[in-house]
C-alpha cells in the first residue's frame, strides 16, 4: 500500500484545505487521474495521482487543512481495499484471553502481555450512561493498576447491602479525537471539545462540529464568559483561511508599505465602444471575447513603453528599484473563495487576437476556481474592472511585488461637452484610476502614464504614435 502525501504545490505553501474528492474507497485509480481538489493560499488546485491502484483509505475528510507533507490518501491492491474490518462485539470480549481481544498472539486490548496486566476479570456485559462509566472505570483499575504483587487487604465487615453510588466520568479522562488544526481552532472559538459530539471519520470531531459549536451552544459559552450576549441565529462565522487570508495579509501589506497615491481620469470612450463592436465582427476574433477591457489592456501595454516605471519594482531589501523588460499583465478577478490576480505572461508580446485569446482563457479559469499558483507569480502591472459591477471607480490598492494598479470604472451614457461644437451631448464615458508607489513613481510619470491610456481609449487611432 502506498500512501500519496500533500505535496507543496508552489511557492513554499505551508498547508491546504482538502476541498472535494474525486474518488472514493474501492474506486480504482490511474496515474495522473485527477483524484481530489485542494485550496492553497493561492487557489484551488487538482491533484493528479502518483499512483495506480485501488483507492483503500481517504486519510484526510473534505473541509480539513492539513500541512504539507500529511498522507491524504492510501492506495493500494483489491485485495486490500475489499478486505472488510473485524468488528468486535464489546459484551464478547474476554479480557483474560489475550486472543480474544483482537490483538496478535500474546497481546491484549490495552496491548499489554497477560503477565504484565496481572490477574483481570471476564468482561462485564455492556452497560450504559453513568453505569457504564462505572464499570469502566473498575475494569480499567482491575487490569492495569492493581499489582499482583500486593496482598489483598482483609475483607472489611459486613455491612448491609445498598445500591451503589454511580460514578460520572471525568470530562478530564475522556479522550476526544481531533486533529491539531481542529484543537487548535477550537482552542481559539473558546470550544470544549468534550461536550462535541463527533461526526467526522472515525468518531474524530471535524472542524464543521467546531464551528457549529461556535455559532451555537459553545459560542454561547464564549459569549457569557466575556459578558457579551450571544446571538447565533443572527451571526455566523467563517473561517478565514485559503485564497481569502493570503489576499487579506497581502493587501494588508501593500496599503501599510507602499505610500499609495491615486490620480483620476474621466475619458469619453464613445470610439472605444465603435471599435469594439468592428473588432467583434472581424473572422480572426469572432470566436473570441472582444470587449473595452481588451482595447484597454492594449493601451496600458503602449502606454508602458513611454513610462516604464509603472512597470517596475521598488525592492526595498536591496534597495534597488528593478526595470522590468517584460510586462505580465495581471486581471483581478473576484471568485466565491476570494479575489485572485492571475496574470499574462509576456503580454506586451502578444498581437491583439493572441491577447484576446489570453485573458478570455484567464478570467474563465479564475472564475472557475482552478487558477494554478504558477498563473498568479510574477505580475508586473494589474487592471482591476470594477465596470463589471456597475461601479464607477475606487482607488486600488497595488499588488504586492508591482508598482501601479489601474482601476477601470463603469461605462455608461453621460451627458457631455463636445470641445470642437461646446454643444452639450450624449456619450459613452468612464472613470479611470491609477494608484502607483510614490516613492520611485512622481506625479509627473503616474500622471503621463494616465493621460497616455485615456488618449487611446478616447481615440484608439492614436495608438499608432506608439
Amino acid at each position: 500500500m502506498a500512501e500519496f502525501k500533500l505535496p507543496d504545490v508552489g511557492e513554499g505553501l505551508t498547508e491546504a484545505e482538502i476541498v472535494k474528492w474525486h474518488v472514493a474507497v474501492g474506486d480504482v485509480v490511474t496515474i495522473n487521474q485527477v483524484i481530489v481538489d485542494i485550496e492553497t493560499a493561492k487557489s484551488i488546485v487538482e491533484l493528479p495521482s502518483p499512483y495506480a491502484g485501488t483507492v483503500t483509505a481517504l486519510l484526510v475528510p473534505e473541509g480539513e487543512t492539513v500541512p504539507v507533507g500529511t498522507p491524504i490518501i492510501a492506495v493500494g491492491d483489491e485485495a486490500e481495499a475489499s478486505a472488510p474490518a473485524p468488528v468486535v462485539d464489546p459484551s464478547e470480549i474476554d479480557l483474560s484471553n489475550p486472543a480474544a481481544s483482537g490483538g496478535g498472539e500474546g497481546e491484549s486490548l490495552v496491548g499489554r502481555n497477560k503477565a504484565d496486566r496481572g490477574p483481570v476479570r471476564r468482561a462485564r456485559k455492556v452497560a450504559t450512561g453513568a453505569a457504564a462509566a462505572h464499570w469502566q472505570t473498575q475494569a480499567a483499575f482491575e487490569s492495569g493498576m492493581a499489582s499482583p504483587m500486593v496482598e489483598a487487604e482483609p475483607a472489611p465487615e459486613p455491612v448491609p447491602a445498598r445500591a451503589p453510588e454511580p460514578v460520572a466520568a471525568s470530562p478530564a479522562d475522556v479522550r476526544v479525537l481531533a486533529k491539531p488544526p481542529v484543537r487548535k481552532l477550537a482552542k481559539d472559538l473558546g470550544v470544549d471539545l468534550t461536550t462535541l459530539t463527533p461526526t467526522g471519520p472515525d468518531g474524530t470531531v471535524s472542524r464543521d462540529d467546531v464551528e457549529a459549536a461556535a455559532a451555537g451552544a459553545g459560542g454561547r459559552v464564549a459569549a457569557e464568559e466575556r459578558g457579551g450576549v450571544s446571538t447565533p441565529d443572527r451571526e455566523t462565522r467563517e473561517p478565514i483561511k485559503g485564497v481569502r487570508k493570503m489576499m487579506a495579509q497581502a493587501m494588508s501589506q501593500s496599503a501599510f508599505t507602499s505610500p499609495h497615491v491615486t490620480e483620476w481620469i474621466t475619458v469619453d470612450v464613445t470610439r472605444t465602444m465603435e471599435l469594439v463592436e468592428r473588432l467583434k465582427a472581424r473572422r480572426e476574433l469572432r470566436d473570441l471575447k472582444v470587449s473595452p477591457l481588451l482595447v484597454l489592456a492594449r493601451a496600458c501595454l503602449l502606454a508602458i513603453r513611454r513610462t516604464p516605471e509603472i512597470n517596475s519594482w521598488w525592492d526595498e531589501a536591496a534597495q534597488e528599484v528593478v526595470y522590468k523588460r517584460y510586462v505580465n499583465l495581471g486581471i483581478a478577478a473576484a471568485t466565491p473563495r476570494g479575489l485572485v490576480v492571475p496574470n499574462v505572461k509576456d503580454a506586451d508580446a502578444l498581437s491583439l487576437v493572441d491577447l484576446a485569446s489570453a485573458l478570455g482563457g484567464l478570467v474563465d479559469t479564475a472564475r472557475a476556481g482552478k487558477t494554478q499558483p504558477a498563473e498568479m507569480s510574477g505580475g508586473t502591472f494589474t487592471i482591476t474592472n470594477v465596470g463589471v459591477f456597475g461601479v464607477d471607480a475606487g482607488t486600488p490598492i497595488i499588488n504586492p511585488g508591482e508598482s501601479a494598479i489601474l482601476c477601470f470604472g463603469a461605462i455608461n451614457k453621460r451627458p457631455w461637452v463636445d470641445e470642437v461644437t461646446g454643444e452639450i451631448v450624449v456619450r459613452d464615458v468612464t472613470t479611470l484610476a491609477l494608484s502607483f508607489d510614490h516613492r520611485h513613481i512622481d506625479g509627473e510619470k503616474g500622471s503621463r502614464f494616465l493621460a497616455d491610456v485615456a488618449g487611446i481609449l478616447q481615440d484608439p487611432g492614436t495608438a499608432l504614435l506608439y
